[in-house]
């Protein structure tokens, strides 16, 4: 079987062909098998469905090459596990195909080992029914991507098959030959010197840490590329600089990407108890009322403040802001005095 003629599902079996050798084994796959998103080959790599002349593969990253035998064992789609659950959303927009919601800070997306229920996954099976895709997996129905638990605003969410194929090729593309965009405010500890600035430095996973990320040479991890605008500063009891309102534009969406990009910089972000815990020191340098304010926020100071898709079914440029949550608005009034 060559690639655009496999089924979706089942036992399928692949031949790689010269023009294939070199290409990314999850991209390889997303072609072989449009029916499922990238983002669900992705996961069937990591969970061992997938083998190359016989032997089970694990990085979705490998190079194919030419002559490749590759059998993906696709499991026929099972009925969401997660249970459905009456949680409040703040919903922005919603279709028959997809919704975006407001997320607030302290729910989780989706159940993960500690966090079994009371997740946006079962808000959303509540609010969704029968409608909500399943193509992301039995543990993340709909979920196209994600927030950190702590991290608040806009999110988009696939009620249909369809509607996740298409968002997810969008956030795969990162939004460099579509309308995808993503903007985050942050405040961030001290100010940074250039006015706008790029931070293009690949992430991995932690080797001394394996819950956090890390920047790592080029030839390692996988690319990720911030742009960063500061919009504000502000100073400390003595005059000096002492933290910063930025908003960041992601071009590659990775695990952490913002909070481990800022810290790099020598600017992590207020709040973040995981890539900034040395710098809670610095709010001594700050006024009381100032001081007071950081030290009862409880979270990383993080808003996903825009998103921007193309609708995956109508072809409609969606676009949407969401402002500050009250805490970081209430903090930035403390910051400014």
């Amino acid at each position: 079987m060559t690639p655009d003629t496999a089924p979706a599902e089942g036992r399928i079996e692949l031949l790689a062909r010269p023009e294939d050798k070199g290409e990314r084994l999850d991209r390889f796959l997303a072609r072989a098998i449009p029916s499922l998103s990238r983002t669900r080959l992705k996961a069937l790599v990591l969970e061992g469905c997938v083998t190359v002349a016989g032997a089970p593969v694990d990085d979705p990253g490998r190079k194919v090459e030419a002559g490749a035998a590759i059998v993906v064992d696709v499991p026929p789609p099972v009925p969401a596990e997660p249970q459905g659950q009456a949680i409040p959303l703040d919903v922005v927009y919603e279709d028959d195909q997809l919704l975006v919601i407001d997320k607030p800070a302290g729910l989780v997306v989706h159940p993960a080992a500690g966090h079994d229920d009371g997740t946006l996954v079962n808000a959303l099976i509540a609010h969704c029914g029968d409608s909500l895709s399943g193509i992301g997996g039995v543990r993340r129905p709909g979920i196209v991507h994600r927030l950190d638990k702590d991290t608040t605003g806009l999110l988009v969410v696939a009620k249909t098959d369809r509607a996740h194929q298409g968002l997810a090729a969008q956030f795969a593309d990162h939004g460099r030959t579509g309308p995808l965009e993503r903007a985050y405010r942050a405040v961030v500890w001290g100010v940074l010197p250039r006015q706008h600035g790029t931070v293009d430095a690949n992430l991995d996973r932690s080797t001394r840490h394996r819950d956090r990320m890390a920047v790592v040479p080029a030839d390692r991890g996988r690319e990720a590329i911030t742009h960063y605008e500061r919009d504000e500063s502000f100073l400390g009891a003595d005059g000096s600089p002492a933290a910063s309102l930025v908003t960041c534009r992601l071009e590659t969406g990775r695990t952490h990407q913002i909070r481990v990009h800022m810290a790099h910089l020598g600017h992590p972000l207020v709040g973040d108890a995981t890539y900034g815990a040395g710098f809670r020191t610095k709010t001594a340098l700050l006024a009381p009322a100032a001081r007071a304010a950081v030290e009862a926020f409880s979270r990383q100071a993080l808003h996903a403040a825009e998103l921007g898709f193309e609708h995956p079914v109508t072809g409609e440029t969606l676009h949407f802001e969401s402002p500050l949550p009250a805490d970081m608005a209430a903090l930035l009034a403390a910051l400014r005095g």
